[in-house]
């Protein structure tokens, strides 16, 4: 005998609710209802599975009973209660819904999602880094487009006496082995198909230069085909993506991981170094605290949780 299954899950929710949804959203309603029992899924992201089943029904079957509404992000819907009449009334519901979003997105600006990276890339065991904010206004003025996507939004350091012991870490000077690290990271509110190229290039080009480069955002879209694109580009040119989580910063995900270089391009660091006085701060600082074995210098703030709290609130961060 057949069970409950995803098909049966997405049915009976879309009967349920009237109107298209993206697959996350279909889970979302699963939860609520409790339908998530029924079906047993004991994978870690059942929304993916309900977008599979769904696009593969879409390809396969010509008589499929679902269809695909909008693109930011994708939602379903069944294809009897989406004929000409009103698809154009729901098309319109749905670019009001993304219209009010980005409304209250626009309240805060990119630079106010910074402490939140670093009070992440401090506390996550992957990093265990130290940051601090480069200030783009404060570089040195060129020819127009001559330090465009140059710079990036922060940069962190790891150091290795915070894990071994000084004795280790005398060896590996005196045998020039450098353990140390530097993360270097583009920051936006969102990314989705219509941003996303230009977003991940200017990481590309801003971030590369370090052991580890990285796309962060707050709110990330949620399309299966978005999806697959990301994982393309990360294959093909090894920048990661760091989705932040305002409400539980700890719960921050490496989305995809960054692909580690051995060596640092001392070029562009060079240049780096040459056109912006945080930057130079920023490797002056290491090379001071790395002589003494200790964490001196000044980097930007790691705000205590209940101080994080009031700042998310103070600056109305929400998706």
């Amino acid at each position: 005998m057949i069970g409950y299954t995803f098909f049966d899950l997405i049915n009976d929710i879309f009967e349920e609710v009237k109107k298209p949804l993206s697959e996350k959203e279909i889970w979302e309603y699963a939860v609520k209802q409790r339908l998530d029992k029924k079906v047993n899924s004991k994978g870690k992201t059942p929304w993916k599975t309900i977008a599979a089943r769904i696009y593969v029904d879409i390809r396969d079957n010509s008589n499929s009973q679902y269809v695909k509404v909008g693109k930011r992000p994708t939602r379903f819907y069944l294809k009897k209660y989406f004929n000409k009449e009103n698809r154009q009334i729901l098309e319109q519901k749905l670019e009001k819904v993304e219209k009010e979003s980005e409304n209250i997105r626009g309240r805060f600006k990119e630079r106010d999602l910074h402490p939140l990276l670093v009070k992440f890339v401090n506390e996550d065991l992957h990093f265990k880094a130290y940051s601090r904010t480069i200030y783009h206004e404060i570089s040195s003025k060129g020819k127009k487009g001559k330090n465009e996507w140059l710079h990036p939004d922060i940069v962190s350091v790891y150091f290795p006496f915070q894990d071994f012991d000084n004795l280790t870490t005398e060896v590996q000077r005196a045998l020039s082995v450098n353990s140390i690290k530097i993360y270097s990271f583009e920051m936006k509110i969102k990314i989705g198909f219509s941003n996303l190229r230009q977003y991940y290039f200017q990481a590309v080009s801003n971030s590369s230069w370090a052991n580890e480069g990285y796309l962060v955002c707050l709110d990330l879209e949620d399309d299966s085909d978005f999806a697959n694109e990301l994982q393309r580009l990360n294959n093909a040119f090894g920048i990661g993506l760091i989705r932040l989580n305002h409400e539980d910063i700890s719960q921050s995900e490496i989305v995809l991981p960054a692909k580690e270089k051995n060596e640092l391009d001392w070029t562009t660091i060079d240049r780096l170094i040459e056109e912006n006085h945080d930057f130079e701060r920023f490797f002056k600082d290491i090379t001071e605290d790395f002589k003494i074995g200790k964490v001196k210098s000044k980097y930007d703030e790691v705000k205590k949780d209940d101080k994080m709290i009031g700042y998310i609130q103070e600056k109305g961060i929400e998706i």
